[in-house]
C-alpha cells in the first residue's frame, strides 16, 4: 500500500468537499434539477428492453451481497492461495473501509432516492447520496491498482478500473437509483477513506501485523522481509515509508523468551 503525504489533511478535506456537494444537492435547487434531467434522458434515450437487462445485471455485479462475496474470496484468496497476509490485510482494509464509508455520508446528507416511478425496481434501502455501488467499484478498483502499481500491467488495470467504475455509476442513473451526483460523491467519499486507511496502515496497522497470531502461519515473516528487501533494492517508486524490519525475540541475553520473529516500525 503506498503512503500518502499529508494523509489526514488530504482526506478530511476530500470528504468535506463531498458532504458539501451532497447538502447542497438536497438542500437547493443549484444541482437538484440538473440531476433529475440528466437521469431522465439517460432513462429516455437508452433504455430498450436488452439494455434494461444488462444495466440490472452490472448493478447486481456491484450490490451488497455481490460486493461482500467478491471481497471475502479476493482476501482469501490471496492470504490462502497466495499467502500474502499483508496483500490480503491490506486489500480487504482499501475495499471495505473504501466501501462502508459511504454510510456515514448518507447518514449526513440524507438525500432522498429519485422518484421511484423512474426507478426500473423500486429500490430498498438507505439514502441515495452517495452510491454504495459506485463506492464498492472505486475501492475496488484502487485496490487492484496498488496490487498491480510495480507491474507492467497497471495501465490495464487503471482503463479497466475506470471503465468499470463508468459503467457501474451509469448502471445505477439508468436503473433511477441514484442521482449523477450521488456517483460523483461516491468517488470523493471511497477516495477519501482511502487516502486515511494508507496512513493509518503505515503510522499504526502495519508495525502491529504480527501481534495477530494466525498470520504468521501464512507467510508473514516471509513477506514482509521481501517487502523490505524490495525496498533496499529500489523496487517501490512513489511516496512509501519503510516496511517494519525484523527483531528475533530469543531466549538468552534478556530478551523475552519465545524464539519467535517480530516485526517493530521502521521509523
Amino acid at each position: 500500500m503506498p503512503y500518502v503525504r499529508h494523509w489526514l489533511r488530504n482526506s478530511v478535506l476530500l470528504f468535506a468537499v463531498a458532504i458539501a456537494l451532497g447538502l447542497v444537492a438536497v438542500h437547493t435547487d443549484l444541482i437538484q434539477p440538473h440531476d433529475l434531467k440528466l437521469d431522465r434522458t439517460v432513462q429516455t434515450t437508452f433504455r430498450t428492453e436488452w439494455l434494461n437487462v444488462v444495466m440490472e445485471g452490472v448493478s447486481a455485479l456491484a450490490s451488497p451481497i455481490a460486493g461482500l462475496l467478491i471481497l471475502v474470496v479476493w482476501s482469501g484468496w490471496l492470504l490462502f492461495v497466495r499467502r500474502r497476509p499483508v496483500t490480503a490485510v491490506s486489500t480487504f482494509l482499501v475495499v471495505a473501509i473504501g466501501w462502508n464509508s459511504t454510510q456515514i455520508a448518507k447518514a449526513i446528507v440524507a438525500r432522498p432516492r429519485p422518484p421511484r416511478e423512474f426507478m426500473l425496481d423500486p429500490e430498498i434501502g438507505s439514502n441515495s447520496f452517495p452510491s454504495g455501488h459506485t463506492a464498492f467499484t472505486v475501492a475496488a478498483f484502487i485496490a487492484a491498482y496498488f496490487l498491480f502499481r510495480e507491474s507492467r500491467h497497471r495501465r490495464t488495470v487503471a482503463v479497466v478500473g475506470v471503465f468499470a467504475v463508468l459503467l457501474v455509476a451509469f448502471s445505477r442513473w439508468y436503473v433511477g437509483a441514484h442521482y449523477p451526483t450521488d456517483t460523483l460523491g461516491s468517488v470523493l467519499i471511497a477516495s477519501s477513506a482511502i487516502i486515511f486507511v494508507t496512513g493509518v496502515w503505515h503510522a499504526w496497522l502495519l508495525p502491529r501485523l504480527y501481534r495477530i497470531p494466525l498470520l504468521e502461519r501464512f507467510g508473514l515473516d516471509e513477506e514482509l522481509a521481501e517487502l523490505e528487501a524490495a525496498e533496499r533494492h529500489g523496487g517501490h517508486h512513489g511516496h512509501t515509508r519503510p516496511v517494519p524490519h525484523s527483531r528475533r525475540r530469543g531466549g538468552g541475553g534478556g530478551t523475552p523468551a519465545g524464539g519467535r520473529h517480530r516485526r517493530h516500525a521502521g521509523r
